[in-house]
């Protein structure tokens, strides 16, 4: 029995997530993401290694840009295989995929106009990555399988959607591979959530696996206390109302932005915090927010039962540019959430313009920030940060609830591996920065004791 399994993305970073499996014929992607570290994302102008035209199929683990925003360009370069998810990844990803196009080309206008503004003749033209009209034609290619049971792709090939609560839709995937009398499973894990936390069920078991293709991000340390991100956020909160600022977070658009209305919406029904005005200030997240009223039979019970007691009213959704603008004119303390989560492109940026020199105001990050990302820098206290093309002083008070971490920590990591109910042949640790991806290899090297295997960029393995 051979299967190949190629690591095109995520090996050393949590970013741009691609691996290639080959085998009775035919060559499926698991993800297909877009690298977002500053220094990784010439990659993502780089040719497929496999040409698009030769891949058969791609499997979504879940909707996040680093592991389905490559795909429009993957169509424009001649792929026309079916993505298989389901029908909750589905649709947040056509949402991801527009928008991730809009502002692909919006950037390009933008650094053209300014090039030609300072009279700079830039080292690589002003072009975007792929366009709208790109975005579109990838839309016609998903097919969304919901059923419990595997779905047979064909060829020996079958797979299965197995609920990992990273993401609304997010799952690791399981494929089957038949090759006469013999069969290989391989899991990949795609991000992994975590248990107890709010509006969606927890991880689900996963059963047997040959092979486990799993990710790292949180792999050397432990989050904070779930039950503090309530009183944490009221506290901060609280005290940048008292300084007269505004509350910045930069937010993912797909569920940190559903959570933080949660979290919200809580210490409000409980009257824990002023009733100050709440703008969710990201078009996509909106749109996502009308997927996941879609999908309630995803929620755990007490995030069905907040949805059915309260909805609160100083919540303002912003979806002009206009709007956008006009919450800067706003007098007194304002909670904005706006994208993106890690600082890298949309509102975020132009509200960080107008408060990151303001002392009374609050930059609060509520997700992973990766290496090198605008985020990353005013986490690590940065001084000096370039936004829009200018330099701001960061005077603003910065903030972390690591709490509210989408992704496992390094026992939840272990946790999801305890329900494997096989012992693997071989275990590769990916999405991690080298840190993590080490601590999480030697913590299963040392309590599972299985083979573990760190690949790297375009490392390609041969499995019996």
């Amino acid at each position: 029995m051979q299967i190949k399994l190629g690591f095109h993305g995520a090996t050393g970073n949590v970013t741009g997530s691609r691996y290639c499996l080959s085998a009775n014929g035919k060559n499926i992607l698991i993800d297909c993401g877009l690298f977002q570290e500053h220094d990784l994302k010439g990659r993502n102008w780089v040719k497929f290694s496999l040409h698009p035209s030769k891949i058969d199929a791609v499997v979504l683990t879940h909707a996040h840009l680093d592991h389905c925003g490559l795909l429009p360009k993957m169509v424009r370069e001649g792929f026309r295989g079916r993505i298989y998810c389901n029908s909750a990844t589905a649709e947040i990803a056509k949402i991801v995929l527009l928008d991730s196009a809009r502002i692909n080309q919006e950037d390009a206008d933008f650094k053209r106009r300014r090039h030609e503004r300072e009279k700079r003749k830039p080292k690589y033209p002003a072009v975007p990555l792929y366009t709208e009209e790109d975005a579109m034609a990838t839309l016609p290619l998903f097919f969304a399988w919901n059923q419990k049971r595997p779905l047979n792709i064909g060829e020996g090939l079958e797979l299965e959607f197995i609920e990992v609560a990273h993401i609304l839709g997010a799952s690791s995937v399981r494929i089957t591979v038949t090759q006469g009398s013999e069969k290989r499973s391989l899991v990949f894990s795609g991000d992994i959530g975590r248990w107890d936390m709010p509006i969606l069920r927890d991880p689900a078991p996963i059963g047997e696996a040959d092979y486990v293709i799993t990710e790292s991000t949180y792999g050397d340390r432990v989050h904070g206390a779930q039950q503090d991100i309530a009183s944490d956020l009221a506290r901060i909160v609280m005290e940048t109302r008292e300084a007269g600022g505004n509350l910045l977070i930069p937010s993912f658009a797909i569920e940190r932005t559903q959570e933080l209305i949660f979290f919200l919406s809580q210490l409000l029904y409980e009257d824990r915090i002023p009733h100050l005005r709440i703008f969710v200030d990201s078009p996509m997240a909106i749109r996502v927010g009308k997927v996941f009223r879609n999908h309630p039979h995803l929620f755990d019970d007490e995030a069905r039962q907040l949805m059915r007691s309260y909805r609160p009213s100083n919540i303002t959704l912003t979806r002009s540019v206009a709007d956008s603008k006009s919450i800067n004119h706003i007098r007194g303390t304002a909670i904005i959430i706006a994208g993106s989560g890690m600082c890298t492109g949309g509102r975020i940026k132009h509200h960080l313009v107008t408060n990151i020199e303001r002392p009374e105001s609050t930059v609060l990050f509520v997700g992973y920030q990766a290496r090198n990302t605008l985020g990353r820098l005013i986490l690590d206290g940065q001084e000096q940060v370039r936004i829009l093309g200018e330099m701001y002083q960061v005077k603003a008070r910065v903030e972390k609830l690591t709490g509210f971490s989408a992704h496992a920590d390094k026992d939840e990591l272990m946790r999801w591996l305890d329900s494997i109910s096989t012992t693997p042949r071989r275990v590769f640790v990916t999405h991690g920065e080298l840190q993590a991806a080490d601590a999480h290899a030697e913590n299963i090297r040392q309590q599972k004791g299985w083979q573990v295997e760190m690949p790297e960029y375009q490392q390609e393995y041969v499995l019996d």
